[in-house]
């Protein structure tokens, strides 16, 4: 009989490639979707062996129980859900309580309400291991951002980096203090790309990181704008699902697991869209300039542990334009 996998957040960026890898392995995977319309839109995906339970609130005290009851068959959770965002009315409620409260609540639910599952895996991000103050300072499994509760109420950029330091962080004294029957274990990507799990869902806005890569598409020739110069470390969206994966697969090390392949920078990235798609018409920014970013990640364990083959940001870039230019026609 075929293990059945819980997804929270299914419909997010990163979960729908966990979602699709599961089945594709063979897996049952039962996800969390906030409406019936959502969960309806990934069954069509997904097929048969997906099933859905709307839990319309993480903040919700027992929020995942009656999910979790009427599915005794799932013996591992991976808890993808939590505000990905920069922008926000209020930062402490619309950001960082969110993913704090969303990580306890799903923790007590499975203690109270599913003895059966024997693993959980949290995404959490690189950002609960850089330095805010710092960027680029070196940073590694064992890192862990600084960040007080008052500076990660200032403003949004800082709000997200909190929500997962301090959500982390509930995540460990919750272990230590109730001592469940399950093992937690986290995987920390630094910024993701990659084409969506389905063409069907790369239509209009993207998602926050892969952003990053349709702005540049507006960077006609001949007209007004400017490369960006955001820079940072990447990873592609399917490594990190296959790296969700083997933390349910693998026996739990408390490895603070970092997803990350190289550095990326805006030009770097229009570099690779106009050797391969010289057809946009974009402009060339300056393609000879300094290309790094990333260089400060030391995943050295992360990646031992994971065994995994990179892919590159090229062929990232690459999957996630033609799918893009293609949806968006």
């Amino acid at each position: 009989m075929a293990a059945t996998a819980f997804v929270s957040g299914a419909t997010g960026f990163i979960a729908q490639h966990i979602v699709k890898q599961l089945l594709e392995k063979g897996y049952n995977v039962v996800g969390s979707v906030r409406s019936e319309s959502k969960g309806e839109n990934l069954k069509k995906n997904f097929g048969s062996n997906f099933s859905y339970e709307i839990v319309e609130d993480l903040e919700t005290v027992g929020a995942f129980d009656k999910a979790l009851k009427k599915h005794p068959e799932v013996t591992v959770f991976l808890h993808t859900a939590s505000p990905v965002t920069f922008q926000a009315k209020d930062n402490e409620k619309d950001i960082i309580l969110p993913a704090i409260n969303g990580t306890v609540n799903v923790l007590k639910a499975i203690k109270a309400s599913a003895p059966q599952i024997t693993k959980v895996v949290i995404t959490s991000s690189a950002v609960t291991q850089f330095n805010i103050e710092d960027m680029d300072a070196s940073f590694s499994e064992e890192s862990w951002n600084q960040i007080t509760y008052e500076r990660a109420k200032q403003d949004g950029f800082a709000a997200y980096f909190g929500s997962k330091t301090f959500a982390e962080k509930a995540g460990i004294e919750f272990v230590e203090k109730e001592k469940p029957h399950f093992t937690v274990s986290t995987v920390h990507p630094v910024y993701v790309f990659g084409p969506q799990a389905f063409d069907s869902e790369a239509k209009g806005e993207l998602n926050l990181t892969n952003g990053i890569v349709s702005s540049l598409l507006a960077l006609k020739a001949g007209q007004d704008g400017e490369v960006p110069s955001q820079s940072g470390p990447f990873v592609d969206v399917r490594y990190v699902a296959e790296a969700h994966i083997i933390e349910i697969e693998k026996p739990s090390n408390g490895l603070r697991v970092i997803t990350y392949n190289e550095g990326f920078s805006s030009q770097k990235i229009l570099n690779i869209i106009n050797k391969n798609f010289p057809e946009l018409n974009l402009i060339k920014g300056s393609p000879s300039e300094n290309l790094s970013g990333g260089e400060h990640v030391d995943d050295a364990k992360s990646k031992a542990y994971l065994g995994l083959k990179n892919i590159s940001l090229e062929k990232s870039v690459v999957d996630l334009v033609k799918q893009y230019v293609e949806a968006n026609k």
